[in-house]
């Protein structure tokens, strides 16, 4: 049986398709639900794809969904604006629930964890430097003056978007605090465990404090300043922060949470330290389908801009995807990571995108890579961690996925 694809149906209006879904499932449920469009489809060999090949990709993301790597997965590659492929493999989730046994869609909605880092927290920084009110070289402090200690005035925004500030990747902050407010005063006088500038350590504390940033600069939640500046400009109706209950139908289940909220998560962040942050932070916290995120990686590969709407300059996606080479050996762009140079078949970018890449990924089961060089974005959501985190398979799964995509790209020059 081959993976629930969209076809590509000349006779619909581009986007018609994923939004008659939607309405189709509200008037089931009895709930209004979003009605994401994403880009439109196209026949994969007009975007350069041997059909065949790309349809690999979807076929092997079905049989890991069978092994058991995930319960469920969408899979969106696109060129050009337009979407090649839309696959929609497995079910919601696994164990006692028999309703987990419904097979995923195109709309389903993921957890997108530490993608949230570059959806949202990435992407926020990128329109406050195109409006001159946060600047890379300037010091945290300056903007957070609680965010104190030794060292701590020599650590830049740059630092932070780096992951090269000297912070240590995390601390259970849902265990050591009982408030956002106690959580954040640990973070900022959280001691910096090496110099600024001299270490790369993936540190979900320096999110957390550029989420401060953002918050000052802006002067209102991150959450409400990404849906009026980010997410309502785009189109993206299925990508916010804290889903209201009549969504929970729609979205695929994480884990079986036993230390912390000791319930099954769903519609519900993952992330335990967002969890204790009221389930809105920079480092995680946002959901979202493959077709809400189509138009995003769409919009970076444009310049920043898609359909009317001009959201971030061409020269501020240049930059921010571009590797920072701060920390020798390390492949961390503003916010965003690039491929490993060279190549190693264990990064999630696999070993054939091109060097001018960037992409990320998230710990629930999600990545997102897009290639400038090949105008191609690459979409994988999964809920890996449903029912528990020791699933790791999808580590192997990612670069196939990429590896599989690009090679199934013949004709790049289309």
């Amino acid at each position: 049986m081959r993976p629930r694809a969209v076809p590509f149906l000349p006779a619909l209006l581009p986007g018609a398709l994923p939004a008659l879904v939607a309405l189709l499932a509200a008037c089931r449920t009895g709930a209004p639900l979003p009605a994401s469009t994403g880009v439109p489809p196209a026949s994969p060999p007009a975007l350069g794809f041997d059909s065949t090949r790309l349809a690999a990709a979807a076929d092997y993301l079905k049989a890991e969904a069978e092994s058991g790597a995930f319960p469920g997965a969408v899979l969106a590659v696109g060129r050009h604006g337009r979407l090649a492929l839309l696959a929609a493999v497995g079910r919601y989730g696994k164990g006692g629930d028999a309703s987990d046994a419904r097979p995923v869609e195109s709309t389903t909605i993921y957890d997108l964890a530490s993608l949230t880092k570059v959806v949202g927290l990435t992407s926020a920084c990128m329109l406050l430097v195109d409006e001159g009110k946060l600047a890379l070289d300037a010091p945290a402090q300056h903007y957070v003056p609680e965010f104190r200690g030794d060292g701590k005035e020599a650590v830049t925004i740059r630092h932070l978007l780096t992951h090269s500030s000297g912070l240590p990747a995390w601390r259970a902050l849902y265990q050591e605090a009982d408030s956002r407010a106690t959580a954040l005063w640990i973070v900022n006088t959280t001691p910096l465990a090496t110099p600024p500038g001299k270490a790369y350590v993936y540190s979900d504390l320096g999110a957390i404090v550029l989420t401060e940033v953002v918050e000052r600069i802006t002067g209102e939640p991150l959450d409400a300043f990404l849906e009026r500046r980010v997410f309502r400009p785009l189109g993206m109706p299925a990508t916010r922060y804290l889903p209201p209950e009549r969504w929970r139908e729609r979205i695929a289940p994480t884990e079986n949470d036993t230390s912390y909220r000791h319930r099954l998560l769903r519609g519900e962040v993952h992330d335990e330290n967002a969890g204790r942050l009221g389930g809105v932070s920079g480092h995680a916290g946002l959901f979202s389908n493959a077709l809400d995120l189509s138009r995003f990686a769409a919009m970076l590969l444009n310049g920043g801009s898609w359909d009317s709407v001009q959201l971030i300059h061409s020269e501020t996606v240049a930059d921010f995807t571009r590797r920072q080479g701060i920390v020798s050996g390390s492949s961390r762009a503003l916010g965003w990571d690039t491929p490993p140079d060279p190549p190693d078949s264990t990064s999630s970018a696999g070993t054939k995108l091109s060097p001018r890449a960037f992409g990320h990924t998230g710990f629930t089961g999600t990545s997102l890579w897009i290639d400038p060089q090949k105008d191609l974005f690459i979409i994988l959501l999964t809920n890996r961690v449903h029912p528990t985190r020791s699933n790791t398979a999808i580590l192997k799964v990612r670069p196939h996925v990429a590896d599989l995509v690009v090679a199934a790209l013949t004709h790049p020059e289309l």
